[in-house]
């Protein structure tokens, strides 16, 4: 379904759900209508997560065709994505404290054999619960669901079958070619009541089967969402600062959190190299599915081809590993490495980890952002509808709208 996993196949679906892209899309874009008719959504996703096609491209293609009114529902719909990466950029001991609550989860099930026999059930589709069971086997078979699926799955995977909610978030992140670990991770403490205390997601089978045109209507779901408890958040710290691009001799490395280096300001910069790597196995203590893995590594192998292409120097595949990264930078002898900003996650505890064995080979690690990101993440300091109030404001700022237009009507 999303084979090839490059960056021209990323444009080319880009150009055709543009014209669907307006209300079209706020028509239809609730609708799962199975996995052989997503002619209602774009199916960006896995593309825009490794940035194979950036967040700025496809806003700049819909708002070139169509006004904001009318495009404003797949707007919101893409800066999600931006917006609970600058959530977590903010509160990163929650992306910790997940980790925690997996690992808590993980060796409970080397003792409960309930528990284990449960999620081996809902994992492989065998809970007798209609569509549930279709969409773990559409996860694990296609790397994919539709975004009302994922919220009603794990709606039920909370409330119906009781299931601990970091057990369900790592099988996504997992088995999703899009897995974001904020995203993901973000997304499952909304239903669970714990991302906004006290307001939770319920999976109702009259929405089901409307939302599915009467594919699935399941009997059996929870008839209330009672939301789990937990400490809060720690309030935002600010988004960290990124840093400048310097005349140097550098490397880039490019990871799975920025696949288009080409489109990188790196200003006066000297590449004398592309290193090309990344760390989707590390989603997860647990296997990361080959669909997930294959895509990453067909992402990488075209963000290489395309950066030695664009720079005009040799480009090698990498391991993010310290020693891997100080040894490819000693023999490149640059004085930098220069990457894209990771998010919160698995590729940024690897460059985290490299820095100092950098450092100690005289090495720099300079991360770069990308100005959208720079200019929404502040303002992700709360839920999102206070964070929906800027967009317009944001889309102004990149001259994606006239200023006018971000104003909106006197």
């Amino acid at each position: 379904m999303f084979a090839p996993p490059t960056r021209a196949e990323g444009l080319a679906r880009l150009a055709r759900f543009v014209p669907r892209a307006g209300s079209a899309y706020a028509a239809s874009r609730s609708e799962d209508r199975g996995p052989r008719d997503r002619g209602n959504v774009s199916t960006l996703s896995p593309f825009v997560r490794h940035r194979l096609v950036s967040e700025r491209e496809v806003l700049a293609a819909v708002l070139a065709e169509h006004d904001l009114e009318a495009a404003e529902k797949f707007v919101q719909e893409v800066l999600w994505r931006t917006y609970w990466k600058g959530w977590l950029e903010q509160r990163p001991a929650m992306w910790e404290r997940y980790l925690a609550r997996l690992a808590a989860d993980l060796r409970a099930l080397e003792t409960d054999l309930s528990l284990r026999r449960r999620v081996e059930e809902a994992t492989a589709g065998r809970t007798g619960i209609a569509g549930f069971d279709d969409w773990a086997r559409e996860l694990a078979e296609t790397g994919y669901l539709h975004n009302h699926a994922r919220m009603w799955f794990s709606s039920i995977w909370i409330f119906t079958l009781r299931l601990p909610w970091a057990l369900g978030a790592d099988f996504f992140l997992r088995h999703l070619l899009d897995g974001d670990p904020a995203s993901n991770t973000l997304s499952w403490r909304w239903t669970a009541g714990l991302q906004t205390p006290g307001k939770t997601y319920l999976a109702r089978a009259d929405n089901i089967a409307r939302f599915t045109n009467g594919r699935f209507a399941p009997d059996c779901l929870s008839r209330d969402a009672e939301p789990l408890c937990e400490p809060p958040p720690p309030p935002p710290a600010g988004v960290p600062p990124a840093d400048r691009p310097r005349a140097v001799d550098a490397a880039l490395l490019v990871t799975e959190e920025d696949m288009t280096p080409e489109h990188w300001e790196i200003g006066p910069v000297r590449p004398k190299a592309v290193l090309v790597g990344h760390a989707t196995a590390a989603r997860s203590p647990l296997s990361t599915s080959t669909a997930v893995l294959a895509f990453a590594r067909g992402a990488a192998a075209d963000a290489a081809e395309r950066a030695a292409d664009h720079f005009g120097v040799p480009a090698h595949t990498v391991s993010l590993a310290p020693q891997a990264l100080t040894d490819a930078a000693r023999a490149l002898r640059v004085g930098a490495l220069v990457t894209a900003w990771a998010p919160v996650g698995p590729a940024a505890q690897a460059l985290a980890r490299a820095e100092a064995s950098l450092a100690d080979a005289g090495v720099a690690l300079l991360r770069l952002r990308r100005s959208l990101d720079d200019r929404a993440w502040p303002h992700a300091t709360r839920g999102f509808f206070a964070f929906r109030k800027a967009i317009p404001d944001l889309l102004a700022a990149e001259g994606l709208i006239p200023p006018a237009a971000a104003r909106g009507p006197r």
